[in-house]
């Protein structure tokens, strides 16, 4: 097998090289990814108005269910196919390509399929009104038709990265940004398609990529690229990736629930527009997550590749690296959210009364930012080392055994600020607990390798 790019540097090169190499793409991406998110808010809040960021709000926990099953299938796979590459398995990691294709062509279609046919019930369940659910329905109808798209889309990306081939995944998201800023604004400002047109720029931007992704998988040249007989499915390779890929599903899922939840007492507490002003909120305090993600991203195949073969040390270097980037990137979220706050909802919408309520949200909502990355890089650490049920313990710490009771505590002795304050509440303890489970791996890892901390 001709193995041109195999990525035997992620065992050799210098730990810190290695990680920019790997995460800085992956932070490009997942920045411009999340300024789309941001820029589409902005044009729907300024093109269709306040309510219409509303709607938006209310199909946050469809988008996170999806990607929940995205998350489900990619991101389980991308750190299979880095464990196998560092046992030298190519054979397996070939596999592993085919079956992610197979695995998201049937997740995605029965999705899309069971959600399209209870949409409006779901939305109105998830907090949507008479006013706010005419946005949700038309916004959420077209993603949901694309939906297997979004899946491949996603999952090849991931596999790209654990390839050794992070500056094409971050092309390939970066491409996908560019056509949604044109498309955007172009078919609701143009077109006058209101916030159908947001959603069908974001599918068309994706199948544009997928096709370029595929171009890329179809190189014979490459050490794993598409061909006969890896599209059958592998019941350890299923297992081994979806084993793996619970703890984002699981993460995922549960925000799904939590969204829910947020929406539901805003909604009590405040009304559509407060609800709007969590939109605003978490497309903000997304910005900053999605940076630590790109870092979790290019750390994962580095840890995976190690830890298969063996290299402890390096297995630790990379996530302290990892740490201290992670800790600096929410540092500067947490001075953003509570130095200007009024002026970050501004550049949302004109409405002062949901410039008010975003404001107030965000500042509370960040007050123990610093630390979140901490949290965030250890529960992936334990993912990119095949240990899901740590991973998804601490997936599920902050969701649903801190924040949950929060949500339905909290809002009743402190109104709508009860709502806000049960987030950094529950960042703080899910943090103490992930620092434990950390400290206690790291004593593991000395005893087998004899690496001093």
């Amino acid at each position: 097998m001709n193995q041109k790019g195999l990525p035997i540097t992620l065992g050799t090169e210098k730990v810190s090289k290695l990680l920019m190499q790997y995460s800085l793409p992956a932070i490009i991406a997942m920045t411009a990814s999340s300024l789309y998110n941001i820029t589409d808010s902005i044009f729907i809040g300024h093109g269709v108005g306040a309510l219409a960021i509303s709607g938006l709000a209310i199909t946050f926990p469809l988008m996170n269910l999806a990607a929940a099953f995205g998350s489900l299938v990619g991101a389980g796979a991308a750190t299979l196919m880095s464990v196998r590459l560092g046992q030298k398995d190519y054979s397996t990691a070939n596999n592993i390509l085919g079956n992610v294709f197979v695995l998201n062509l049937i997740l995605g279609s029965a999705y899309a399929i069971i959600v399209l046919l209870f949409l409006d019930p779901i939305l109105v369940f998830f907090g949507a009104s008479a006013e706010t659910l005419p946005y949700a329905h038309d916004y959420m109808f077209v993603i949901l038709i694309g939906n297997v798209v979004t899946h491949m889309y996603m999952g090849l990306n991931a596999l790209l990265r654990s390839i050794g081939s992070p500056q094409k995944a971050m092309y390939a998201t970066l491409l996908t940004v560019v056509i949604n800023l044109v498309l955007n604004p172009f078919f609701i400002f143009v077109l006058g398609w209101g916030i159908k047109g947001s959603a069908l720029a974001t599918i068309i931007s994706q199948v544009a990529m997928l096709i370029w992704q595929i171009k890329l998988f179809s190189n014979k040249e490459s050490f794993i690229h598409l061909q006969k007989g890896i599209f059958k499915l592998k019941r350890k390779i299923v297992v081994d990736s979806l084993s793996i890929g619970l703890s984002p599903f699981f993460m995922n899922a549960a925000s799904c629930v939590i969204v829910i939840l947020i929406n539901q007492a805003l909604i009590k507490q405040g009304g559509d527009l407060a609800v709007g002003a969590y939109g605003i909120v978490n497309r903000v305090v997304f910005l900053f997550v999605m940076i630590v993600m790109g870092l979790n991203q290019g750390m994962q195949p580095i840890a995976g590749y190690n830890y298969g073969a063996g290299n402890y040390e390096r297995v630790n270097r990379v996530l302290k690296l990892t740490i201290i980037m992670a800790v600096f990137v929410m540092t500067s979220g947490f001075l953003i959210g509570e130095f200007i706050p009024h002026a970050v909802a501004s550049v949302f919408t004109k409405d002062q009364t949901l410039i008010g309520l975003a404001s107030n949200g965000l500042r509370i909502v960040v007050l123990f930012f610093p630390i979140v990355g901490f949290q965030m890089v250890t529960t992936n650490f334990f993912q990119s080392i095949g240990m899901a049920g740590k991973s998804i313990f601490l997936s599920l710490t902050r969701q649903l055994l801190f924040l949950l009771p929060f949500l339905l505590i909290f809002p009743s002795i402190w109104g709508i600020n009860g709502v806000w304050y049960s987030m950094p509440v529950a960042d703080l303890l899910s943090t103490l607990v992930a620092g434990y489970m950390l400290i206690v791996q790291y004593r593991k890892f000395k005893i087998n390798s004899s690496v001093s901390l």
